[in-house]
C-alpha cells in the first residue's frame, strides 16, 4: 500500500458559522494536552499509577495582513459598566489541497478574542502590515 503524501499547510481559511471571515497567513496553537494524575497505591512501592486527567487546549493564534474588514475589531471584548462582555462564537479552520478541496477541518467551540496585536511599522520597510488575533476557546474537534 502506498503512503499518502503529507498535507501542506499553506491554504486555509476561517469560517464563523458558514461565512468565510478571513484568509490568514498563519495559524498556530491547535494543541491539546492531557494532564496526568499520579496515584500512589498503598503497599505497592514498585510504581505509581498514571491516570488521564483533564484535557487542556492552548489558545489559537491567527495572523493576517491588515485589511479594512472590521469583523474582528467589532468582535473584541467590550467594557460596559465596569464589566467585560464578549460574544463567544463557534468557528472552523479549514485546510485545502492545491485543487481547492477541503482536506481537514478543525471545529473550534466558543472562541473569543483575548489578545490583538497590531502591526510593527517601520518607514524603511515595505512589508505587509500584519495583525495577530489570539483566541481562547472551549476545545476543538477534527473532522
Amino acid at each position: 500500500m502506498d503512503a499518502l503524501p503529507p498535507l501542506q499547510s499553506g491554504r486555509f481559511l476561517v469560517e464563523i458559522g458558514s461565512e468565510v471571515v478571513a484568509n490568514f497567513q498563519e495559524c498556530s496553537g491547535l494543541t491539546v494536552e492531557i494532564e496526568v494524575q499520579e496515584y500512589v497505591e498503598g503497599g505497592n512501592n514498585e510504581f505509581i499509577h498514571k491516570l488521564p486527567g483533564r484535557m487542556k487546549y492552548s489558545n489559537i493564534t491567527l495572523k493576517r495582513g491588515i485589511s479594512d474588514n472590521a469583523q474582528f475589531a467589532s468582535w473584541r471584548p467590550k467594557v460596559e459598566g465596569g464589566k467585560i462582555s464578549v460574544e463567544p462564537k463557534n468557528l472552523s479552520i479549514i485546510l485545502f489541497d492545491h485543487a481547492g478541496t477541503t482536506v481537514k477541518t478543525w471545529e473550534v467551540a466558543e472562541a473569543y478574542p483575548v489578545k490583538w496585536t497590531g502591526p510593527d511599522m517601520r518607514a524603511s520597510s515595505m512589508d505587509v502590515a500584519i495583525e495577530t488575533l489570539e483566541l481562547a476557546h472551549q476545545g476543538w474537534r477534527e473532522r
